[in-house]
């Protein structure tokens, strides 16, 4: 099994769709930013590729048949290279309400990994959480604080860089390997690309739209909120069990 499509769309083009779409039609599974909570252990391995290091892409992408969205978005170059039978497919979108979902939903994410000292404390003591953190951390870092140069809430500055990326993946891409395509469109211009049949009586997914998202970013900081209280709760047990065993030893002292 190797890759044989590679998503060079940012996040919020409908890459979670396009996901589905693909594994519909046979091209799957498909790695997507959300496969990283289930595999903490690629993380390093994009942070290496991120430095710019070696990556045996074949150790991430083990078992996979294509990939949307950030991270393997941001290497669709190097993908394209180590898998030069595979397609590419650039997921667009209206820059300005991409620029408007990103801010509500990828960004929301990252200020809560990065600046919650909730979040940060509960991923000092909870594995899971730390992982968690780590990921979104590292994703959001290639967008936000690499292809943005930290200045994402610069509106028009940040769609100045979404629409220069969508210009530099069409300039980089042979015609014949690439699918300039807005989810909007079902399954019609995709099924075409991948020469295959659209799916009878199949409606075209469309999956985590904003309010989705947000639902996601709802509840990680109520579990952070609940691990943070358990850590504080069983900090203020051993505290009081400590105290209570130096009570005992003075009084039978």
């Amino acid at each position: 099994m190797t890759l044989e499509v590679i998503g060079a769309g940012f996040g919020r083009t409908g890459t979670a769709s396009l996901k589905g779409a693909l594994e519909e039609l046979g091209f799957g599974p498909c790695y997507h930013m959300s496969e990283l909570f289930e595999h903490p252990e690629h993380v390093p391995l994009w942070e290496a590729a991120g430095r710019g290091e070696p990556v045996d892409w074949e150790e991430i992408f083990y078992g996979y048949e294509a990939t949307t969205d950030w991270p393997g978005g941001a290497f669709y170059e190097e993908l394209m290279e180590r898998y030069p039978e595979a397609k590419v497919i650039l997921t667009v979108r209206d820059p300005e309400s991409w620029y408007e979902s990103a801010r509500s939903t990828i960004f929301g994410m990252q200020r809560v990994a990065s600046s919650s000292p909730l979040f940060s404390l509960a991923a000092t003591f909870v594995p899971r959480i730390r992982s968690i953190r780590r990921a979104v951390l590292m994703v959001t870092g290639l967008a936000f604080a690499d292809m943005f140069d930290g200045r994402f809430e610069d509106r028009e500055y940040a769609v100045g860089v979404f629409e220069q990326w969508n210009e530099e993946v069409q300039e980089r891409v042979p015609a014949e390997r690439l699918l300039v395509y807005e989810v909007k469109e079902g399954w019609g211009p995709l099924c075409a690309f991948l020469g295959v049949e659209a799916p009878e009586d199949k409606p075209f997914p469309h999956l985590n739209d904003a309010e989705v998202f947000r639902g996601r970013i709802r509840r990680m900081r109520a579990l952070t909120a609940a691990a943070a209280l358990a850590v504080v709760a069983l900090t203020f047990g051993v505290l009081l069990a400590g105290l209570a065993l130096l009570r005992s030893r003075t009084s039978g002292g």
